[in-house]
């Protein structure tokens, strides 16, 4: 039984072959032109937006918490704020609120209240008067979801760092767990890298429970809806476990009483073993663990310890905090990170597929860029768990080698191997790419697949601890990472035939699947992407269009497709209680995922492909808008239920993969996609 499974099932029409006479191929509806034009367009906007030496980055916006905490951060800290920076955050802010006053996790989403009371607190600090209509309807909100009281952790122990919230309300996370043991049930090498760089420097804060400076003395009483200071600990989280919670609400309750007499000699040995795991993956201006939260919590931690603002940890710290921001006009938010390896990995497939020289030029010279940011001479975190496994992955971002991504290092290799085979260049990025596959081959887990980030990252217990409310503490293998991965190892031979690794990530990769036929999508939204990313790895792992895993996929994916031959998916799908597709608007880069998908199927020649194919032209920008598309909404996820991100990128080289690859089916006369991915 797949781990992601829920009890539903969907009925879709059976996808038709190719002999069905109710087909007609896409070059009788529109010329043959229009499809070069449009590939054409969007190559010389990618082109375009290429770097000088050779990558592609492009924004990473999440939702209105990251540029909230931005402000309350700088004010926590007694800084001069840049007071144009802060109005342009604030405007932004002000424009991602909903009508009803709340600020959603993502496009058209409803209204949070975790991110609510974040922007309000923001837009107050900056100076936003409370009696603004706009502060009073995200008042209003904010009661008719539970008031203050009812945020998640990671705003609850904000509030309380701002004297806001007492710190009753917020769950036990001494720092003594520092010194705990490998083999005890919460250990730091249990978690995920995201939760373990947030916690150390938060265990610090949490121990000593600094009071934010706050020159201005702004404060958001309003906000609850009973008195502030009688707020205890919030209630049990949808997906926890009764049983488990109460335990560890126990725990909890113990800790209170044994902290205070906690010698003072295992606290110091604590917060020094804190400050050397930050101090060793500092990472420059990349920040710890190169995401805002880690990064954010780094510099507080510093602050609270006394290290001087000049001291040069700490102002590295405090700069890498400033390069995920971005201003447009009088707009300005913060990004979550920075997402250069998988921008240009994704870009350089999409180019590759076009079969264009000057494309082919610019991949090379993206590839070149890439190589030398492999990762082989760190052992990061993982190797707890594969302490035999040589490094060799790529990072998500410029740099974060504590931290390598297999889904990056999968991509990238993935395309190396392409390049080289395409275009002449036999040994060009061999040793890079044989290096990649063996460090894939050593992250995989013992079930067959791979997390995004450690091996063997299921201790889902601790999902049931009360400071897990979010639910997103651990890195278990998924079926969108493990299928690159298999698309990866099957491209570059080692074939479920022939290697057990790949033997093993196939059967894993089945049993999967859901009863509709999709696949869940952990990383991009959601079963759209999950599906897409399996029907890759099991056409390159040898299964063909009348397997019945593949059929069953594609039936879905035909049966879901939007009037307008799009395809459309949301963050809403992502909740505990999904019981099958709901509609969505069409959005481009979803629309090629589900193109994508059929093709590897080998469903060239459905009707839902042309007008698919037909939706991507049509929404397409005209070149003196920029040639590419526009897609506000977000179609990918950090944490599901919890935070989700809008890839500015994914609208860009997705649609013209898929136009591509459409282009190169349809002229070539085969109907088998022969890459991994």
């Amino acid at each position: 039984m797949s781990m992601n499974e829920t009890a539903f099932a969907t009925t879709a029409p059976p996808i038709r072959t190719a002999t069905d006479p109710s087909f007609t191929a896409f070059g009788q509806q529109s010329a043959a032109k229009e499809l070069d034009h449009g590939i054409g367009v969007a190559v010389d906007a990618l082109l375009h937006q290429q770097r000088p030496d050779g990558h592609w980055v492009y924004e990473l916006e999440a939702d209105a918490t990251i540029p909230a905490e931005y402000v309350l951060m700088v004010h926590y800290l007694g800084e001069v704020p840049d007071l144009a920076l802060e109005a342009r955050i604030a405007r932004y802010l002000r424009r991602i609120q909903n009508a009803d006053g709340g600020w959603p996790l993502f496009h058209d989403g409803r209204a949070d209240i975790s991110a609510s009371v974040k922007a309000y607190f923001a837009l107050k600090m900056a100076g936003d008067d409370p009696q603004a209509p706009h502060m009073a309807r995200a008042r209003h909100a904010i009661h008719a979801m539970g008031g203050a009281e009812a945020s998640n952790v990671f705003t609850r122990t904000l509030l309380a760092l701002y004297g806001v919230m007492p710190w009753s309300a917020v769950p036990m996370m001494p720092v003594e767990i520092m010194l705990l043991p490998r083999w005890f049930p919460f250990h730091l090498s249990k978690v995920s890298y995201w939760a373990r760089t947030v916690i150390v420097p938060l265990l610090v804060l949490n121990s000593l429970r600094p009071r934010a400076r706050n020159p201005r003395g702004v404060g958001i009483d309003e906000l609850f809806s009973s008195p502030r200071r009688s707020v205890g600990l919030a209630p049990r989280a949808p997906h926890q476990h009764a049983g488990w919670y109460n335990l560890f609400r126990g725990l909890d309750a113990l800790l209170r009483v044994a902290e205070p007499v906690f010698p003072r000699l295992l606290r110091r040995r604590a917060i020094a073993a804190a400050q050397r795991f930050v101090r060793e993956r500092l990472n420059g201006e990349d920040g710890l663990g190169a995401i805002f939260p880690a990064m954010a919590n780094s510099v507080m931690m510093f602050d609270v310890l006394g290290v001087p603002a000049d001291d040069p940890a700490r102002a590295v710290a405090r700069r890498s905090l400033e390069r995920l921001l971005v201003e447009h006009g009088d707009e300005a938010y913060c990004q979550p990170c920075l997402s250069p390896v998988w921008d240009t990995a994704l870009a350089a497939h999409a180019l590759l597929e076009t079969g264009e020289a000057r494309a082919a030029a610019a991949v090379g010279h993206a590839l070149d860029w890439l190589k030398p940011l492999q990762v082989l001479g760190v052992r990061g975190d993982w190797s707890v768990r594969r302490p035999r496994v040589r490094p060799g992955g790529w990072a998500f971002q410029y740099a974060n080698a504590h931290y390598p991504d297999v889904d990056d290092t999968a991509v990238v290799a993935a395309a190396m191997d392409r390049y080289m085979r395409e275009h002449a260049a036999p040994g060009r990025y061999d040793e890079a790419a044989a290096r990649a596959a063996e460090w894939i081959v050593g992250m995989q887990s013992g079930n067959g697949g791979w997390g995004a980030f450690e091996p063997e990252n299921t201790h889902l217990y601790l999902n049931n601890i009360p400071f897990a409310d979010h639910g997103a503490l651990l890195d278990p293998p998924t079926a969108d990472v493990s299928a690159r991965c298999l698309s990866m190892l099957c491209q570059t031979g080692a074939t479920p035939a022939s290697s057990e690794p790949a033997a093993r990530a196939l059967r894993y990769l089945l049993a999967e699947q859901m009863p509709d036929g999709s696949w869940f999508g952990r990383w991009g939204t959601n079963y759209i992407y999950g599906t897409w990313s399996a029907l890759c790895a099991l056409n390159a792992a040898g299964l063909g269009p009348d397997a019945p895993a593949v059929r069953r996929a594609a039936d879905w994916l035909a049966g879901i497709q939007n009037d307008d031959g799009g395809w459309g998916e949301d963050g809403a799908s992502y909740r505990l209680d999904y019981r099958g597709y709901e509609a969505a608007p069409s959005v481009a880069s979803q629309t090629a995922w589900a193109l994508l998908a059929l093709m590897a199927a080998g469903a060239v020649q459905h009707p839902a492909v042309a007008r698919g194919i037909g939706y991507l032209l049509r929404t397409q920008r005209p070149p003196q808008e920029g040639g590419l598309w526009h897609e506000p909404r977000f179609t990918a996820v950090g944490f599901p239920r919890v935070f989700y991100l809008r890839y500015h990128g994914y609208a860009r080289y997705f649609p013209l993969w898929a136009l591509a690859r459409y282009r190169n089916l349809q002229r070539g006369g085969v109907g088998r996609v022969t890459w991994g991915l």
